[in-house]
């Protein structure tokens, strides 16, 4: 039998420094025969079970207790809030339900929770669900959330570990995924005892429902058959081996070879066996915040191996200091050379980049923005064949006529990565991009997979609508009687009047104009944010404006109310960096234009306000994953949406011109956000304003055009 005193442990474990997994989550496993575990939600029973110590921890008769919130949407709290503690219990217990049945269909978790299943019908797991009270109000209206885990042995020993555990799909490899955690036994000094002591006590007075301002019920008997239908409690134990053959795969495939370093997840692994398959080349349509670039190291550690030189192409300035910081890190054991190209690099117009693409043994590395890539300079000198290859990050951006010239290099392996590699509007870019890269690489990694995976926050969406004034609305009818004539005239004789779509087509983008600067827009936003801002509980929000002049208009309105807020743009006087750096450590808001939708991190923020109205929907859904990004105690996201409506009395005055060009654009993008939100009721509110101006939704939801200059 097991013995954790035993055991060499330290006090504390960090990620990056130390294996955690390794060194301290499994060898506890393996020596215990109790496991007390209070985590977050019911998707993270799934993770905190150590798998490659998991049948011998069952065959020493070993019992584990799991105590978690319900995922409780805003409507739940408010009716709890209110008293109607009956009916948002209920509604929670139907989610619960719903939660175990996505977790089934989930290729990628099923198996794990397959075995939980398992061990619940075979009585080894029990889990119990924690509601919090208002100490003042005697009613429930906050979530439990605590994270603690005990360990205990045939002898009594007992092990305690606290901190940020961020236990993910990549906590169950061998390397595993715990930020950081304090560890507290109970066989050494008079202080460590003590703690265990309380921890213990503490855990026991949560399990017996004996703790203030909280209850603990059991599992819902609904939810628990859900689950234990779908137990094998025969084959459990080969599904663990499965589970353990691919954290291997796992570790065999990951870029970041360091202690405690990185794995990729099931859809990673996935989508890089896939491209090996189709001969290394592809591209991967994976959400915002997947870990794209990640996916890509791995690939890319395995192109060294083979004696390949990488052609990494990025968008922007930040994007390539970004990626030299990851390649630099994440491969640091190989001592990889960098040449930087573009963004004031400027090195390799010294006959460097001849030298760095020529066949090599030692691992180069070629880096270069696509503006500067795209360049004759660069054609000419880039030593071109089959050993180079070639990743672009949003790969999107080649489609574009600037760019396109790129798709020209001659090279071996080619890997493209975008959210939303379509170029919307923009058939011969994509087909451009799919001819030289090959098709998306299978199954792409939607939104919704990334939320059902814990890769992103699930997310609640609100609607705020406003008409344009009647100045405005008069502008948009005379733009748009201009527009039609003069699209009349074109399809009259359209070989005459050719260019005149070159003319429409601006005039499209000048009368679009109008719904991004409607004057109620600054004033509307600093109502919600005034409603919906609290300091106290350190909210973050970004707001997207369309221009400056909106920007300054929101951050004078937000400072005249007392509300902490700073501006982001390109243009701005001072270091951008630390006036994200200060946003990270408190709370407040940030106000941006467009630099804040490729490749900035900002995980803390838990909310957004989208002003800008882009008929881009990659800017929308780029926009929409800054919020989502996951962070040491953020369960769930909020975004706020502007929807921009005509105005109906002065529509009147001219019966030929309809409101729906206006709303098209709005509710393609409100619709695709709704739809993947946890409040259903967004959608509905947005059918009744469709209903309202006769327009048909399915028949928008895709809707948009590139406009990578405006």
């Amino acid at each position: 039998m097991g013995n954790l005193a035993s055991l060499d442990l330290k006090p504390s474990y960090h990620k990056g420094v130390d294996d955690i997994a390794q060194e301290f989550y499994l060898p506890c496993m393996s020596n215990a025969i109790k496991f007390d575990r209070a985590v977050g939600f019911f998707s993270s029973a799934i993770y905190v079970i150590a798998w490659p110590s998991l049948k011998e921890f069952v065959d020493r008769g070993g019992k584990i207790r799991m105590i978690c919130s319900p995922l409780l949407s805003t409507d739940d709290l408010n009716a709890i809030s209110e008293g109607y503690t009956a009916r948002g219990k209920e509604h929670a217990v139907e989610m619960l339900r719903e939660e175990i049945q996505q977790l089934l269909l989930d290729p990628h978790l099923a198996r794990p929770t397959r075995v939980v299943a398992a061990l619940v019908a075979l009585d080894i797991l029990d889990i119990k669900i924690a509601f919090l009270h208002d100490p003042d109000e005697g009613r429930h209206r906050r979530l439990f959330h605590d994270k603690v885990g005990i360990f205990t042995d045939e002898n009594q020993n007992r092990v305690v570990f606290k901190g940020s555990m961020n236990e993910t799909w990549s906590g169950l490899s061998a390397a595993g995924n715990l930020e950081s955690i304090d560890v507290f036994v109970s066989w050494t000094s008079d202080r460590d005892t003590v703690r265990v002591h309380n921890e213990t006590a503490y855990f026991d007075r949560l399990w017996t429902n004996r703790y203030p301002d909280l209850e603990v019920e059991e599992f819902p008997e609904v939810a628990r058959q859900e689950l234990v239908k779908a137990a094998d409690t025969l084959r459990w134990r080969e599904t663990v081996d499965e589970i353990c053959a691919e954290m291997d795969e796992a570790a065999r495939l990951s870029a970041d070879r360091k202690p405690g370093g990185r794995r990729p997840r099931p859809h990673q692994i996935e989508a890089l066996k896939a491209w090996f398959d189709r001969g290394r080349r592809g591209i991967f349509e994976h959400a915002t915040g997947s870990g794209k670039t990640f996916t890509a190291l791995c690939a890319i550690r395995d192109a060294l191996g083979r004696s390949e030189i990488p052609v990494i192409l990025v968008p922007s300035q930040l994007l390539l200091e970004q990626w030299y910081e990851e390649l630099r890190t994440t491969l640091e054991d190989l001592s990889p050379r960098i040449l930087r190209c573009g963004a004031g690099h400027t090195r390799w117009k010294q006959g460097l980049l001849y030298r760095w693409s020529r066949p090599a043994q030692d691992s180069h590395i070629i880096l270069s923005t696509m503006q500067t890539a795209s360049s004759q300079d660069f054609l000419e000198n880039l030593d071109q064949g089959e050993h180079l290859f070639l990743v672009a990050d949003e790969v999107h951006r080649l489609g574009s006529i600037g760019s396109r010239q790129i798709l020209q290099i001659k090279t071996g392996p080619r890997l493209g990565l975008s959210a939303t590699p379509r170029r919307a509007g923009d058939p011969e870019g994509t087909e451009a991009l799919f001819t030289y890269f090959a098709d998306i690489v299978p199954p792409p990694f939607t939104l919704a997979d990334a939320i059902a995976a814990g890769t992103l926050t699930p997310y609640m969406y609100f609607v705020h609508s406003l008409e344009l004034s009647e100045t405005e609305q008069r502008e948009w009818n005379v733009q748009t009687a201009r527009i039609k004539q003069l699209y009349a005239q074109y399809k009259a004789d359209p070989g005459r009047y050719a260019d005149l779509l070159d003319r429409i087509k601006v005039m499209l983008i000048n009368r679009a104009r109008i719904i991004k600067a409607a004057s109620g827009k600054p004033r509307l936003a600093a109502d919600i944010i005034a409603r919906h801002y609290d300091r106290d509980k350190r909210h973050r929000w970004i707001v997207y404006c369309d221009s400056l002049e909106q920007l300054h208009e929101v951050l004078l309105l937000l400072r005249a109310q007392g509300i902490a807020a700073e501006e982001y743009h390109s243009q701005m006087v001072g270091h951008r960096h630390q006036t994200l750096r200060y946003f990270e450590l408190n709370s407040g808001v940030v106000i941006s234009i467009r630099c804040l939708d490729e490749g900035v991190d900002i995980p803390s923020v838990t909310h957004a306000l989208i002003l800008a109205s882009s008929k881009n929907p990659r800017e929308f859904i780029q926009r929409r994953g800054r919020v989502l990004r996951r962070d040491t105690g953020k369960t769930l996201s909020y975004i706020h949406d502007v929807l921009v409506l005509p105005n109906p009395d002065i529509l009147e005055e001219d019966p030929s011109i309809s409101g729906v060009a206006i709303l098209q654009g709005e509710l393609a993008r409100a619709i695709q956000f709704g739809r993947a939100a946890m409040n259903p009721a967004a959608v509905t509110n947005l059918q009744r304003i469709a209903d309202r101006f006769g327009i048909d939704i399915s028949a928008i939801v895709d809707e948009g055009f590139e406009d990578e200059n405006d």
